[in-house]
């Protein structure tokens, strides 16, 4: 057995690494992790479904709902009927969030900077395009049914 790391561990430390040192940052705006995801995402694509946006976050609709209602009490996002759908809402960002998203891209760059200390422009550009191949694997991947080849065989 081979005493050097293992890829998909190291992968999932840095992520989760990534993710403690960005809400380090980033506690004093009083947002959880998952309300920074929606902004995030918002201010990227506003005017996005509500259901499309749960998907692209990759949680459940009912529990995006309950964040939305908080961001919105808060005043930081606001949902529009659907001109299309009229059960359906589309999601803006109001003024008061911009400030907040501002912050959360300056604490995503200092930590990304903290991350990649002692890393030449070289260097993490290959490692990006190094993830981007595996991530681009995986999602192929994911389309195809998982065949256990001792199921196979045996």
């Amino acid at each position: 057995m081979s005493s050097s790391p293992n890829i998909s561990f190291v992968l999932h430390d840095v992520a989760r690494l990534l993710r403690k040192r960005f809400e380090q940052r980033s506690r004093a705006s009083g947002l959880t992790r998952a309300q920074w995801q929606v902004l995030a995402y918002l201010s990227l694509h506003e005017g996005i479904h509500q259901n499309k946006l749960a998907d692209l976050i990759e949680i459940m609709p009912i529990t995006l709902a309950r964040l939305l209602d908080k961001m919105e009490a808060r005043g930081f996002i606001e949902r529009r009927p659907n001109p299309a759908d009229r059960r359906a809402w589309l999601l803006y960002l109001k003024p008061a969030a911009h400030p907040l998203i501002e912050i959360m891209r300056a604490n995503g760059q200092k930590t990304r900077d903290e991350a990649f200390a002692g890393l030449s422009e070289e260097a993490q550009q290959q490692l990006l395009q190094t993830l981007c191949l595996i991530k681009s694997n995986l999602l192929e991947a994911c389309t195809q049914p998982a065949v256990d080849p001792e199921k196979v065989h045996g």
